[in-house]
């Protein structure tokens, strides 16, 4: 799948804002730039309390997306048990996990050589 032609940084900030809307947490970006052989240039990781919030988030993500940039997820999978929600949009892939699906992937860990950024919540 080619790159495609949106700018990382406002589609971050739309995909940031989705998951501030429904009140998910501890957002993480991964910039992966710099890792070779990676699949993506972007992972934005957050949180949710149960499958309701996490479901909650990926929806508005991809509303608010739609609205700002209209693009959307090239892929979409875990929206069935939504446990871990992945939103492909090609260059920046969105994680939103139930806490302790996180904690047991611990993909920050995995992906220790990216650079992190933690976002602080606006709440």
């Amino acid at each position: 799948m080619a790159k495609k032609n949106v700018n990382p940084d406002l589609l971050i900030t739309s995909i940031i804002k989705g998951i501030e809307e429904v009140k998910g947490e501890n957002i993480t970006i991964l910039d992966l730039r710099e890792i070779e052989n990676t699949v993506c240039d972007y992972f934005v990781i957050c949180d949710g309390n149960s499958n309701t919030q996490v479901n909650a988030i990926s929806g508005s993500i991809q509303k608010i997306v739609s609205k700002t940039q209209k693009d959307k997820p090239w892929h979409v999978e875990g929206e069935d048990n939504a446990e871990w929600v992945l939103l492909d949009y090609v260059n920046v892939v969105v994680h939103v996990f139930q806490k302790n699906i996180r904690e047991f992937y611990n993909l920050e860990g995995l992906w220790g050589d990216a650079k992190i950024t933690n976002i602080e919540n606006a709440y």
